[in-house]
């Protein structure tokens, strides 16, 4: 055997005596779980990353819905009909039982009208029998303010019930509009409260004790029935009052009517449309196109894209969701059930 040929040396798998003029093999040291050490690290720094990239998009989400101007927040448009993107004519809705929140919600859509230069008139679609006092003279306020101020064209669409306070809200507008089946009109005041004291004293055994300074102080009280003389109170200083502003802007919104043919109609009447056409409560009887129409044609417009203010969905929606799930009798309930309700409502449907 040729001892100088390597070439079919078999080198051995571990340590063996040393050969002078052979290569020597060294074993490398065992390493025992490092795929498995590194694969966790990598998982465990992916995992964290992925935390802090969850926690920063939340951040961010709650940031959008709680921050920005009140239409990016609350409305989104919807396109009615189609037209020139640069001639724009904005549904503003009024709908429901008109309080401070539906005056806040009209308000912000009149103010994103206002700051859009491609609106050239509103339509203010009402559905509404009314509601409070200073919910409706704030939405009348806001309307007239717009047509006075931009000097552009504000019509007043009314379908199913336009009454009371959503009247007050209308006669703000250049011209009324009015489905055939509307039920408008009812020009007047109305005081509600509660006289509890045959509940709380023969029923529930309790005796309301009132402390006051001033004789009037209390008037009208829900612990005890109202004299004569708290009736005429409330009708001097809070019913007449109310009522002659009612009168004002009736008279102020309907120039085709004087003041006694007014009066003689406010007397909380309610109306249907073709009714209301022949006393002039309003001027038209048609639909959203109709409306369309007389908006454009106030405008200077053969052609206007029509579009809707509509509450976007928001995370404070779902927290108020959740929030109204249970009923809640704390003190502001109290408060709002035993204080006198001044309202220009109709309240015939209930």
């Amino acid at each position: 055997m040729d001892t100088g040929n390597t070439s079919d040396f078999t080198q051995p798998s571990g340590p063996g005596p040393v050969v002078p003029g052979l290569p020597q093999f060294t074993p490398p040291p065992a390493k025992k779980g490092t795929f498995w050490k590194v694969l966790w690290a990598i998982g465990t720094a992916f995992s964290v990353l992925a935390n802090v990239m969850m926690f920063f998009i939340l951040i961010a989400v709650v940031f959008t819905f709680t921050s920005g101007t009140a239409h990016e927040r609350q409305f989104v448009e919807k396109v009615i009909e189609d037209g020139p993107r640069m001639s724009r004519i904005a549904v503003v809705s009024v709908d429901g039982i008109i309080e401070e929140q539906t005056a806040q919600e009209v308000y912000r859509q009149i103010k994103a009208a206002r700051a859009d230069k491609t609106v050239k008139g509103l339509i203010i679609r009402v559905n509404s029998p009314g509601g409070t006092i200073s919910g409706s003279d704030q939405i009348y306020n806001e309307i007239l303010k717009y047509r006075v101020e931009k000097k552009k064209p504000a019509i007043a669409f009314m379908r199913g019930i336009a009454a009371s306070g959503g009247y007050y809200s209308s006669v703000a507008c250049d011209t009324i509009v009015a489905e055939p089946t509307t039920i408008t009109g009812s020009i007047g005041v109305i005081l509600n409260y509660l006289v509890l004291q045959g509940l709380l004293e023969e029923k529930l055994g309790i005796q309301p004790v009132v402390v006051k300074a001033g004789e009037k102080k209390d008037w009208p009280s829900s612990f005890k029935p109202p004299t004569d003389e708290q009736l005429l109170y409330l009708q001097e200083r809070i019913i007449t009052p109310a009522y002659e502003r009612f009168v004002k802007i009736v008279v102020d919104g309907r120039k085709m009517l004087t003041e006694e043919e007014i009066r003689q109609l406010a007397d909380g009447s309610i109306y249907w449309a073709d009714q209301a056409v022949e006393k002039k409560l309003i001027d038209k009887i048609g639909y959203l196109k109709d409306a369309i129409k007389e908006a454009k044609s106030q405008a200077g417009l053969e052609k206007a894209q029509v579009f809707e203010y509509q509450k976007s969905f928001s995370f404070a929606d779902v927290l108020s969701a959740e929030s109204k799930t249970s009923l809640k009798i704390d003190k502001k309930m109290l408060y709002e059930l035993s204080v006198p309700q001044v309202l220009y409502l109709w309240t015939g449907q209930k």
